[in-house]
């Protein structure tokens, strides 16, 4: 593998060469569990799926970090809105985010800590970075803890800007600060807050700062240096900026690699629940399946803008479904897969072009495209009956698809943590097989009209039924379900 990575950091692409041979430390901010999760906010954790199977492919072993953000100012203020205590609004959040990563193929991460659950090391933290003399108490005896940005000469460097450039945020609350520019490490209980959302510290109760939060995770389970930290490009700044900032500050080296997903946007702007724009995942899945959604995801490079609409995404889901196709009816014919996931494809058998794509920076258009014209040359092979040609032309198929987390014949498409849709192929098989049994019978003692009235019946229930040299093979609305 000669895999090549934009950095964000170096602004360049880079060959990508990892800190300790054979093996990859992976960081992705996880979500803010506030609200239910859209398909902007999980496109990270398909982009960065992505990224950790291609690394698995080439033989690495990853250890993959995905965090939850379980306590901040949004998860308190939507909580209170909703009238539930924040840590139960946050749990179930939490299980709404994790149940969209399912259901769109998601790996599982090595390990998906909390911000809660790891406070000491937060406040560990903390005070190295007071001793160090870039961090301060502030003295207004609020209990905040800020980052003194201007004994950092390098912040800036991940986003390119100068400090004296630099806005604060509006909303930043200035108390206590020596300089606007400064951000909190940890932020003094507020009697207007719930008592459960505070932790003792030498400061004071209070709670960690957002950008500390990450820091220590990734410290924890990756250590002072790994490879790759990922997220969206608007973690960019000022999160990952304050994160490079606090983690270099106290003497750790940190991350290698910067990597950055762009938005999904709706009518030019970032797709967010402020906007009202929001398409939360289950209600998406309605429309297209799960698989058919991480399709329309993958098949977008992961540092391009994409402008979310439904004829885009039916579009990209009729795309996949010519790939499904093809997969089948070759598996049917071969044996070289089912839908209860055996006959896996072989690791390994992938077309030069596909290769070369995903090692250009994760080039999934091209990979793609790779697929698709793998699959052209399939069809063609498919006139001719079983063959060695077609085995090996299935074999490289479901590959490339498995690199990108879509083979269709995975049992993570077959069950229900692939979605509901997904897991009532084996009800219907069962429906639709003992019909379609009814139809062979009527067909075998020449009752025609009674073969014929089983068809149209399944054809009245959106069910349309081809026969193929192999027998019947049936679709739903035009799509294997």
């Amino acid at each position: 593998m000669t895999l090549r990575l934009y950095d964000t950091a170096s602004r360049q692409i880079r060959d990508f060469v990892p800190l300790s041979e054979g093996n990859v430390g992976l960081y992705l901010c996880g979500l803010t569990v506030q609200s239910e999760p859209h398909v902007g906010h999980i496109r990270s954790g398909v982009n960065f799926d992505v990224l950790r199977r291609w690394l698995e492919h080439g033989g690495y072993q990853v250890t993959y970090i995905r965090n939850v953000t379980d306590i901040d100012d949004k998860v308190l203020l939507s909580s209170a809105e909703e009238q539930r205590p924040w840590w139960a609004h946050a749990y179930l959040h939490e299980r709404n985010a994790t149940s969209a990563y399912d259901a769109l193929g998601c790996l599982p991460p090595t390990y998906e800590p909390r911000a809660t659950g790891h406070v000491p090391e937060m406040v560990e933290l903390i005070a190295a970075l007071v001793e160090a003399g870039h961090a301060y108490a502030a003295e207004d005896g609020s209990g905040d803890v800020y980052f003194d940005v201007r004994s950092w000469p390098s912040y800036g460097e991940l986003s390119g800007q100068r400090l004296d450039d630099m806005q604060a945020a509006e909303d930043a609350d200035p108390r206590g600060k020596r300089d606007p520019h400064d951000f909190a490490l940890w932020k003094g209980h507020k009697p207007s807050e719930p008592a459960t959302a505070s932790w003792p510290t030498p400061w004071g109760r209070g709670r960690p700062g957002w950008h500390l939060e990450c820091s220590a995770m990734a410290q924890k389970y990756l250590g002072a240096e790994f490879d790759i930290h990922g997220g969206g490009i608007d973690l960019q700044f000022p999160h990952h900026e304050n994160e490079i900032a606090q983690s270099k500050a106290s003497g750790h080296r940190f991350a290698r690699y910067w990597m950055h997903n762009a938005w999904i946007t709706t009518s030019g702007e970032k797709m967010s629940k402020s906007l009202g724009n929001s398409l939360l995942v289950p209600a998406v899945v309605q429309r297209v399946r799960p698989i058919e959604l991480r399709y329309y995801l993958v098949a977008a490079h992961y540092r391009s803008h994409v402008e979310f609409s439904f004829e885009a995404l039916d579009d990209a889901a009729a795309a996949f479904r010519r790939i499904e196709g093809y997969v089948e009816r070759a598996a049917e014919l071969t044996g070289g897969g089912d839908r209860a996931g055996q006959g896996a494809a072989p690791a390994g058998m992938l077309c030069a072009d596909f290769a070369a794509a995903m090692d250009d920076d994760l080039g999934t258009p091209a990979a793609v495209a790779a697929i698709h014209d793998n699959v052209r040359q399939g069809n063609k092979l498919l006139a001719d009956g079983p063959s060695a040609a077609l085995r090996g032309n299935l074999a490289c198929v479901r590959s490339m698809l498995g690199v990108l987390g879509l083979d269709p014949l995975s049992p993570s498409w077959t069950t229900s943590s692939g979605g509901e849709q997904q897991g009532l192929r084996g009800a219907l098989d069962l429906i639709v097989g003992a019909l379609l049994q009814q139809r062979q019978e009527a067909r075998e003692r020449r009752d025609f009209a009674a073969a014929d009235t089983v068809r149209d019946q399944l054809q009245a229930a959106g069910i349309e039924v081809a026969d193929t040299p192999s027998g019947p093979r049936w679709t739903l609305e035009g799509r294997a379900p």
